[in-house]
């Protein structure tokens, strides 16, 4: 699976980056080829999709089996490539985090993405939940009957959303880092959750630093603790790499794929994939990517051959 933050990787744009010589990505489907000797529950030929902590873009992959998941047989392996991340992400911010219930509201940026698609798949398994979503007006057609109002990303959410809400909305889902904090601020309810859990803003030029990035937040109107608390609103930030990786929370994870892995095969989830592409492919992915072209998952296939070049 290709994800934003593997475009954050590749131009720097994260704090440590790791060292080069580097493998990308952090989630992929396959076949088992081997186990470690004390692994239980897995066999030799079992479909599986797993996280992986860097090197997920490559042909043979090792990854501790906590972080492994089985596929159900119906589903595909590209499907089963953009399940992970996208969907994990969106359950946990919605139920694990802000505890989106029957008749709320919820506002989502990008929402012809892979988080977006799954926010809002999410969001109509639970009754009466009203969707918000931004996205480029190209999407609009192809992701309209995904959300409740869709508005155009250059265009003034804000007055939009209260136009059709006046109090606002339960929950805002941000993943543009920064610049919107102060809007998604203003459009929650008391006793909303507006959640930080990306950074596309961060990616513009392939020079953009983790510096220029910081600078960029210091430009942000700053959230004060005492307006939070005089308004009873709550923020907070969610990121699924390092709740994996960094903080071991791999046993909560897998209680929320079994879960997501219900939905599924009971057909009230499915994850939408953009486009496959061969690993010689990988610049012209990341640029869409990039310039925001993908309506759903992009997955490399090491078994695609590259499409040849029209003149």
């Amino acid at each position: 699976g290709l994800n934003f933050i593997d475009l954050m990787v590749r131009q720097g744009n994260i704090d440590n980056p790791p060292k080069t010589p580097l493998v990308p990505g952090f989630e992929c489907s396959g076949i088992v080829e081997a186990l470690g000797d004390s692994v239980k529950g897995f066999e030799i030929g079992d479909r599986v999709m797993a996280f992986v902590n860097y090197n997920a873009w490559a042909e043979v992959v090792c990854t501790p089996v906590e972080f492994v998941y089985k596929i159900p047989d119906d589903m595909s392996f590209s499907e089963a490539a953009a399940f992970p991340m996208n969907f994990v992400t969106a359950y946990m911010m919605l139920f694990e985090v802000a505890n989106l219930r029957e008749g709320m509201s919820v506002l989502v940026h990008s929402a012809g993405g892979g988080v977006g698609q799954a926010v809002a798949q999410l969001c109509s398994t639970v009754p009466n939940v009203t969707v918000f979503g931004t996205a480029s007006s190209f999407k609009h057609e192809a992701i309209k009957d995904s959300v409740t109002h869709l508005f155009d990303r250059n265009a003034d959410y804000v007055q939009e959303v209260k136009r059709i809400s006046t109090d606002g909305v339960d929950i805002v889902l941000d993943c543009l880092c920064g610049e919107n904090t102060g809007k998604g601020l203003s459009l929650l309810k008391p006793l909303g959750t507006y959640i930080l859990y990306g950074s596309s803003n961060m990616v513009t030029g392939e020079t953009k630093s983790f510096f220029s990035f910081a600078k960029s937040w210091w430009q942000v109107e700053k959230v004060n603790p005492i307006k939070l608390y005089e308004e009873n609103k709550v923020i907070a930030g969610f990121s699924l790499l390092n709740l994996l990786f960094k903080q071991n929370r791999g046993g909560l994870v897998k209680g929320v794929m079994d879960k997501l892995l219900n939905l599924y095969t009971s057909k009230k989830i499915k994850p939408v994939v953009d486009s496959l592409w061969a690993l010689e492919e990988v610049k012209e992915a990341m640029q869409r990517i990039h310039d925001r072209g993908n309506i759903g998952k992009l997955i490399l296939d090491v078994e695609k051959a590259p499409t040849p070049l029209v003149s």
